[in-house]
């Protein structure tokens, strides 16, 4: 079991959280994406074996999103921070 801490309510069981995918996708311009960009913006997604940002949202909680920096290997949390910040130094 992870435990997750959330930018707002501190450390808290997985259980209460929800991954919402991978993080800093920037939405296309609908004005002037053509389907090509709009078919790799829904469908396709970064899984690697490695370091990888995601969003999570603290559904049991103050139902806020975050991203937390995590290793899809070992599940170790690198980094958590809040959605609009960019990732701490060294995660990336």
């Amino acid at each position: 079991m992870l435990l997750i801490h959330c930018p707002w309510c501190g450390p808290r069981n997985e259980s209460e959280f929800a991954c919402g995918g991978e993080g800093h996708i920037q939405r296309p311009d609908p004005a002037m994406a053509h389907d090509e960009v709009w078919v790799d913006y829904l469908f396709y997604r970064r899984n690697p074996k490695a370091l990888h940002l995601e969003r999570w949202v603290h559904a049991q909680g103050c139902r806020r999103w975050f991203n937390v920096a995590r290793n899809t290997l070992t599940h170790e949390i690198r980094a958590v921070y809040r959605m609009g910040e960019k990732p701490p130094e060294g995660v990336r």
